[in-house]
C-alpha cells in the first residue's frame, strides 16, 4: 500500500459519506435551473459546432518491435507466433507526468490516454481544423511517447496484456485499505474506485460469449476506447430531434464501425473451443463490456435510450437517473457551476446517444448531442470520416424532413444491437428519401452515406471535398470488410495453420498495430488491402 493509494482512499470514504437524499434534491433543484436557462435562451447558438473526443491505450514499443519474426500483415504466411508471443504489442501503463506532457487526459486504466479537440464550427474549415488538431497533436504525442519506449494505439479494444502479467491479473487486481477497494491498475478516479465500494456493490463481470471474468471493481471496463463526435446544435429546443434521429443512425454507422470481435485469450472460459468464440463472438465487444460491467440491477446506467419529446425531459432524465454513488460538488467560478451537481450526476449518465448541457461561461453555454456507439478506428481518417459523416447526417436528415424520423424506436434499438453481434452483416431495416422501407445493406448505406455527404455540402464543403472526407466508409460499405471482419479473418488463418486462441490473438494484435503504424496519420484502413 503506498501513500497514494492511501490519499485516495480517503478520498473516496469521504465520497461515501455524501448523503445521498440531499445529493437528489440538488440534482433536482439544478435540473430547474437549466430548465430555466433553457427558456431564457441561453444554451442556443447562431450555428451548429463540432468536437471530438478520441480515446487510447498504450503499448510497449521496443519490446515486441525488436527481433519481430513473421510480416506485418499477419497474413496466413506470417511466422509462427508463440504463446508467450513477445513479438505482441503488449499493454503498457503510461506515467501522469507523460500524460500531461502530452496533453492528453486520463481515462479509466493506468494504460488508458485521451485526447479531447476543440470545438470548430461546422464548415469546411472547422471539418479541416477538427482534423489537422487530431493529427497534430497525435503526432507530437507518438514523438514523446515513442522517447519513453511506448507507443498510443487507436483501437477498440486491447488484447495482449503488460509483460508477466494475464488479462485476468491485470483486470481484477486491487487492494484493500480499511475496508476501501482499491483496483492497482486503475487511475485515480474518485468515481469508479467509489462504485465498487458503495452500497450493494459486490463485483463487476463481463457478459459475452464465452467469457468469463468478475472482478471487485470495475477495472473490466478498460478493455475498451471509443471515439465519440459531439454536435453542438444552434437552438436548444431542437435537441430532441437531433437526439432521435442519432437513434435512427446509430445501428448503421457502428455496423460500418465495429472494431472489438476479441477479447484477450486468456479471459474466454476454459470449456470454450476457438470454434466456439469464432462462431458465437459479437463484431463489437466493446458494447457488451460497457453495459454488463456498468449496469446494476434497477440501475441501466448504459443503454440505448428512448426517444426525447421535449429537451426539458432530457434535463429531467438525468436528475432521475439512478445515483449509484453520490460525490459531493465543490464551488467554482463557472458559468455551468449554478448546476454543478447535476453536471456531476450527469457524468455517469452513460447513454449510447446522450445530450449535454453546459459552458464554462454564459456566452459559451451550448447544448449538444454525444454520440457514443464508435469504437476507436484503425486510423485517424477513419475517425475522422466518422465524425464527418456524423455531423453529416445531423445536418442533412433534419432539414430534408427525411422520413427515417419516423422509422419505429424499437427498430432502431434492434438495428443497434444486431450492429454489436453481426458488424456489417447485420440484418437492418431503414427508411429510404422516398418513404420505402428497406432492409436491402446497398440501399441502406448509399442512402445514409448520400445524406451525410448532402450535409456536409450544405455546411459550405465541396463536392470533392465531402466525398473525401467519407471515402472510407464508401470502401467498408462496398467491400463490406470491417475492422472487426479483417481481425477475425487473421485470426481464422492463423487458427487455420494450427494455432490456438492464445497465439492467433496476440499475432492478429501485433499485425493490427504494425499496419497502423504505417497508415495511422496518412492512410485508411482501405490501405491495409493490397492492390
Amino acid at each position: 500500500m503506498t501513500d497514494a493509494d492511501g490519499d485516495l482512499a480517503a478520498r473516496v470514504r469521504s465520497v461515501l459519506d455524501t448523503d445521498p437524499e440531499e445529493f437528489r434534491k440538488r440534482a433536482e433543484a439544478d435540473a430547474e435551473t437549466v430548465k430555466a436557462e433553457l427558456r431564457d435562451g441561453t444554451f442556443d447558438n447562431h450555428q451548429s459546432i463540432i468536437g471530438l473526443e478520441y480515446e487510447f491505450y498504450a503499448v510497449s514499443e521496443g519490446r515486441w518491435r525488436e527481433g519481430g519474426d513473421g510480416d506485418a500483415d499477419g497474413d496466413a504466411n506470417a511466422g509462427e507466433a508463440t504463446a508467450a508471443d513477445v513479438n505482441a504489442p503488449r499493454l503498457s501503463r503510461v506515467p501522469r507526468r507523460l500524460l500531461e506532457l502530452i496533453g492528453f487526459e486520463k481515462e479509466l486504466g493506468l494504460h488508458n490516454a485521451e485526447m479531447t479537440t476543440s470545438p470548430q464550427p461546422l464548415n469546411a474549415a472547422g471539418v479541416r481544423a477538427q482534423s489537422a488538431e487530431v493529427r497534430a497533436r497525435l503526432e507530437a504525442a507518438e514523438e514523446t511517447t515513442g522517447a519513453e519506449g511506448m507507443r498510443l494505439v487507436s483501437d477498440a479494444m486491447w488484447t495482449v496484456p503488460p509483460v508477466g502479467e494475464t488479462a485476468r491479473e491485470y483486470l481484477a487486481d486491487s487492494v484493500e485499505d480499511d475496508g476501501v477497494r482499491i483496483a492497482t491498475n486503475m487511475s485515480d478516479a474518485v468515481r469508479y474506485h467509489a462504485m465498487a465500494n458503495g452500497p450493494g456493490a459486490e463485483s463487476f463481470s463481463i457478459d459475452a460469449p464465452h467469457v468469463d471474468l468478475t472482478a471487485d471493481t470495475v477495472m473490466p471496463e478498460s478493455l475498451i476506447t471509443s471515439i465519440q463526435p459531439h454536435y453542438q446544435v444552434a437552438s436548444a429546443e431542437d435537441i430532441p430531434r437531433y437526439h432521435n434521429l442519432a437513434l435512427r443512425v446509430a445501428g448503421p454507422l457502428l455496423a460500418l464501425g465495429v472494431n472489438a470481435p476479441f477479447f484477450p485469450a486468456d479471459l474466454y472460459a476454459a470449456d470454450a473451443t476457438a470454434e466456439d468464440v469464432l462462431a458465437d463472438g459479437w463484431h463489437e465487444n466493446r458494447v457488451a463490456v460497457f453495459e454488463s460491467v456498468l449496469n446494476e440491477e434497477g440501475a441501466e446506467k448504459v443503454t440505448f435510450p428512448e426517444d426525447l419529446d421535449s429537451v426539458e425531459e432530457a434535463v429531467d432524465r438525468v436528475a432521475a437517473d439512478p445515483t449509484i454513488v453520490p460525490m459531493p460538488v465543490g464551488e467554482g467560478n463557472r458559468f455551468d457551476d449554478a448546476f454543478a451537481t447535476l453536471r456531476r450526476k450527469h457524468g455517469t449518465y452513460w447513454r449510447w446517444v446522450r445530450p449535454v448541457f453546459e459552458g464554462a461561461t454564459r456566452s459559451a453555454a451550448n447544448a449538444r448531442i454525444e454520440f457514443r456507439p464508435i469504437p476507436a478506428q484503425p486510423t485517424v481518417g477513419d475517425s475522422i470520416a466518422f465524425l464527418a459523416a456524423f455531423a453529416g447526417l445531423m445536418e442533412s436528415l433534419p432539414r430534408r424532413r427525411h422520413p427515417v424520423y419516423d422509422l419505429d424506436w424499437g427498430t432502431a434499438r434492434d438495428n443497434f444491437y444486431a450492429a454489436v453481434h453481426d458488424g456489417i452483416d447485420a440484418d437492418l431495416s431503414w427508411v429510404t428519401t422516398d418513404g420505402v422501407e428497406t432492409t436491402d445493406a446497398d440501399a441502406i448505406f448509399d442512402d445514409l452515406l448520400s445524406h451525410a455527404e448532402a450535409g456536409l455540402e450544405d455546411v459550405g464543403l465541396s463536392e470533392t471535398e465531402a466525398k473525401s472526407y467519407l471515402e472510407p466508409l464508401r470502401w467498408r460499405a462496398g467491400s463490406g470488410v470491417t475492422p472487426a471482419a479483417w481481425k477475425r479473418s487473421r485470426v481464422r488463418d492463423r487458427l487455420d495453420d494450427g494455432a490456438d486462441l492464445g497465439d492467433a490473438i496476440p499475432a492478429m494484435q501485433r499485425a493490427y498495430v504494425e499496419r497502423q503504424r504505417e497508415t495511422l496519420f496518412d492512410g485508411t484502413f482501405a490501405d491495409w488491402f493490397d492492390e
